[in-house]
C-alpha cells in the first residue's frame, strides 16, 4: 500500500524570505547622482523570485510558490495578474525560466536519475505555442541555472556533468558547458570552475566562481567559432579582489555587467552595476533598501531595466502568510503541509499541533490549531526544541529545554509540560502550563523525546556518558527513583529516536557504523527494549555519505519518513540565502527499506517531519501579532568576508 496520512514539516528560513521581484530602469551610462525609483512586479503574497525579462515592457517570467511548489509564471508588462506556464505536470520543482523565441527554459527535478546522491536538476524546454516538452540535459548529467545566447541559438548551463556527488554543499563544482539550440546532444566543456553563466553577445559568456585568493568574482569566457571542438578557454577576471560578486547579468549593448556583490563590512547582499572598462561599480538597491538582502539580478533585452528579487517588506499584510499551507506532494492520498516552526508534534485528536518557533532565549513551547488559525503560548522565556505529544493524553507534551546543536556536556534537560486544554480559547494567547524536569540536572545534554504509545515512558538521546546514546525514562516521576534504563551504548551517536504506534519498535538515526563521522547518520531500527538493533538500508546506502535525520514512523507503523541528502543539490547554493544544512529533501520508506519515495522537491532545506493523519481543510491566518516577519536573514555563512 501506498503511504496516506499528513506529513507535518518544516521548511528553514522559507517562510521569513517572503520574495517578490522589483525593478528599476537602467541608466544608460553610469551616474554617482542617478536617482532610484523601485516598483514591484509581482503579487505581493507569494513568495516568488528568480525571474527574467521577456521584453523591454516589463513583461516577466519567474518562479512563484503559490501554488504549493515552486512553479512558472508570466506576468504582462505590470499587469501583477500571473499566468501560469505548461510544464510536466509531475514536476513539483522549478527553477531559472527563460523565454526565447517563443520557447520556454527552465530546470526541473521530476525524473529521478539510476543513483542516489546525484541531483534531479535538469534542463527542459516547451514550446508555448503546441506545450510539447523536451529534456535537454542528457540523462545521467545534472545542469543548473540555464541561459540563452542573444540569438536563441546557444545555450549554457552550469553542469556537474556525469560524476558522482562528492557532497559539497557550498559551491559546487561545476564547469560552463555551451551547446546549439538546434543539436543539444552535442555539448561542449567551453571553462572548467564555473556557475550561473550569462551571455554578453553569442561568442562572450560572464559566470562566477570563488577566485584563488577566496573572493568571489565574475569571469568572462571569450569562444571561439569552433569552441565545440575546441579545448576549455581560459577565462578572465573581471571583477577586482575585495568584493564577493555572485550572479552576473549581462547588459548587452555596452560594457557593464550587474552583479549581486557581498562587500566587507556589510551584512547585506546587494545589486551593484559595474563598468568593465572603467573598473567602477554603481550602488542600487544599498541606495533603496539598505537593510535588506538582494538576489540574482536580471536585464532586459535592450538594457532597459534591471530586475531582482528581495523580501518584500513589513508594510501592512506584506509579510503575511499562514502558520501552515500545505504543499504539492508526489504520491496521491499523502498529504504534505509546511509549518512556519520546527519540531512539530500532533495531539492525540490531531486537532492541535505543539511546536518551536525558532531557536532563540525566548523560543518556548507553542501550540497551533491545524487549521492555522490560532497559536498559543505555553511557556516562554527559554528555549525549547523537539517536541513529542504524549498518545494517551490530551494536555501532556515532553520536549527538551535548553541550547540546541551544542556538546554531550550541555545542560540540556527533558521536561513534562502539562497544561489545562479547555484554556485553549480565543480570548487568550497564554496558556498556564506546569514543566517538571523529568532527567538531573548533571547529566548533560538529554534531548529529543518521544512518547511511548501509552504515554507511560519518554524514550531520549543523552550525552551523560559522554557519548550520545537512547535511553528510557518514566514519563511521569522522571529518572528519580530509579526510573530510568539505558537502551543503547557505544562510542557513537544515536539520536531522535521515534516510538512505533504499537509500542513495540524505536526509530533512530546513527552513526555507529562509522563513528569516527560525526556527520553521516543513517536509520536505525530496534525493539523496545534495546535489543535487534539493525540497519534500515535506504537505496543502496552509501555510509560514508548517507545524512537521514529526524526519522518518525507513519500512523499504520509502515513507513519511515526522514530528512535525507540523497537527491544531492536543486539549485545553485550561493544564490539562495543562507541554509543550516543545506539541500534536505524529504523521503518515505518501508521499515524493510524498500519503497523510498522522494516527498519534496525545493533549493531550501526540509526538515523535522512528523507524521500524522488527513488533514482535510481550509488552512487560514492566523491574526496572532507575533506573526509579524521581518526578513532578517542571513547571507550563507560560508561566504567569508576578509578582514
Amino acid at each position: 500500500m501506498e503511504p496516506t496520512g499528513t506529513i507535518l514539516f518544516n521548511t528553514v528560513g522559507r517562510a521569513f524570505y517572503c520574495f517578490d521581484i522589483f525593478a528599476v530602469e537602467l541608466p544608460r551610462q553610469l551616474d554617482e547622482d542617478q536617482t532610484w525609483s523601485e516598483h514591484r512586479l509581482t503579487d505581493g503574497v507569494s513568495i516568488n523570485f528568480n525571474g527574467q525579462f521577456v521584453d523591454d515592457h516589463k513583461t516577466l517570467v519567474y518562479i512563484s510558490e503559490r501554488t504549493g511548489s515552486p512553479r512558472i509564471f508570466l506576468n504582462q508588462s505590470e499587469d501583477i495578474d500571473a499566468e501560469h506556464l505548461y510544464s510536466p505536470p509531475e514536476s513539483l520543482f522549478h527553477d531559472r525560466p527563460v523565454i526565447k523565441n517563443r520557447r520556454l527554459y527552465f530546470i526541473s527535478a521530476h525524473e529521478q536519475p539510476e543513483k542516489p546522491f546525484t541531483s534531479w536538476s535538469a534542463l527542459y524546454s516547451t514550446m508555448l505555442d503546441d506545450k510539447t516538452t523536451t529534456r535537454l540535459t542528457p540523462y545521467g548529467t545534472v545542469d543548473y541555472s540555464p541561459a540563452v545566447s542573444p540569438s536563441g541559438k546557444l545555450i549554457a548551463v552550469a553542469s556537474y556533468g556525469r560524476k558522482a556527488w562528492g557532497g559539497e554543499f557550498h559551491e559546487i563544482d561545476t564547469d560552463i558547458v555551451v551547446f546549439s539550440e538546434s543539436d543539444p546532444t552535442s555539448r561542449a566543456v567551453v571553462c572548467q570552475h564555473g556557475g550561473w553563466p550569462s551571455w554578453w553577445s553569442d561568442s562572450i559568456l560572464y559566470f562566477h566562481r570563488e577566485a584563488e585568493d577566496g573572493w568571489w568574482s565574475i569571469f568572462r569566457a571569450d569562444l571561439s567559432h569552433d569552441f565545440a571542438s575546441s579545448p576549455p578557454v581560459v577565462p578572465v577576471r573581471i571583477t577586482p579582489p575585495g568584493v564577493h560578486c555572485f550572479t552576473p547579468a549581462a547588459v548587452h549593448g555596452n560594457k557593464r555587467i550587474v552583479v549581486a556583490t557581498r562587500r566587507n563590512g556589510k551584512n547585506y547582499r546587494h545589486i551593484e552595476i559595474f563598468d568593465t572598462e572603467s573598473q567602477k561599480f554603481q550602488p542600487v538597491t544599498e541606495l533603496l533598501n539598505p537593510n535588506h538582502h538582494h538576489y540574482n539580478p536580471f536585464v532586459s533585452p535592450g538594457a532597459t531595466f534591471l530586475g531582482y528579487h528581495r523580501f518584500r517588506g513589513t508594510g501592512a499584510g506584506d509579510s503575511a502568510i499562514p502558520y501552515i499551507e500545505r504543499v504539492n506532494g508526489p504520491v496521491k492520498g499523502l498529504n504534505m503541509v509546511r509549518l512556519v516552526g520546527s519540531f512539530p508534534a500532533f495531539s492525540p485528536s490531531g486537532d492541535l499541533i505543539a511546536m518551536n518557533v525558532d531557536f532563540d532565549q525566548n523560543s518556548g513551547l507553542k501550540i497551533v490549531k491545524s487549521d492555522g488559525s490560532k497559536m498559543w503560548t505555553l511557556f516562554g522565556n527559554r528555549i525549547g526544541f523537539y517536541n513529542s505529544w504524549s498518545p494517551a493524553h490530551n494536555n501532556v507534551i515532553f520536549t527538551s529545554i535548553g541550547p540546541i546543536f551544542e556538546s554531550s556536556k550541555a545542560h540540556v534537560q527533558i521536561a513534562r509540560v502539562t497544561f489545562d486544554p479547555t484554556h485553549l480559547n480565543p480570548n487568550r494567547k497564554e496558556i498556564h502550563s506546569e514543566i517538571k524536569i523529568l532527567t538531573r540536572e548533571d547529566t548533560g545534554n538529554n534531548a529529543f523525546p518521544s512518547s511511548s504509545p501509552d504515554g507511560k515512558f519518554v524514550v531520549f538521546r543523552s550525552g551523560r556518558s559522554g557519548h550520545k546514546n537512547l535511553y528510557i525514562v518514566d514519563a511521569t516521576i522522571g529518572e528519580f527513583d530509579g526510573g530510568i534504563r539505558r537502551l543503547t551504548e557505544g562510542a557513537w551517536i544515536d539520536t531522535m529516536p521515534s516510538w512505533s504506534p504499537d509500542g513495540k519498535l524505536i526509530a533512530f538515526s546513527s552513526n555507529r557504523h562509522n563513528p569516527e563521522n560525526v556527520e553521516a547518520f543513517g536509520i536505525y531500527l530496534m525493539e523496545a527494549d534495546g535489543s535487534g538493533a539493525r540497519r534500515v538500508k535506504v537505496a543502496g546506502f552509501d555510509e560514508a555519505r548517507e545524512r537521514l535525520n529526524h526519522v518518525c514512523f507513519s500512523g499504520d507503523g509502515e513507513w519511515l519518513a526522514f530528512a535525507a541528502n540523497l537527491g544531492g543539490v536543486t539549485a545553485e547554493p550561493v544564490a539562495y540565502p543562507n541554509q543550516f544544512q543545506p539541500y534536505g529533501d524529504l523521503y518515505a520508506v518501508r521499515l524493510d527499506g524498500s519503497g523510498l519515495r522522494r516527498l519534496t522537491f525545493n533549493g531550501f532545506e526540509d526538515g523535522t517531519p512528523v507524521w500524522g493523519p488527513n488533514i482535510e481543510r481550509h488552512f487560514s491566518m492566523t491574526e496572532d501579532e507575533e506573526h509579524g516577519l521581518e526578513g532578517e536573514f542571513e547571507d550563507p555563512l560560508w561566504i567569508k568576508c576578509h578582514v
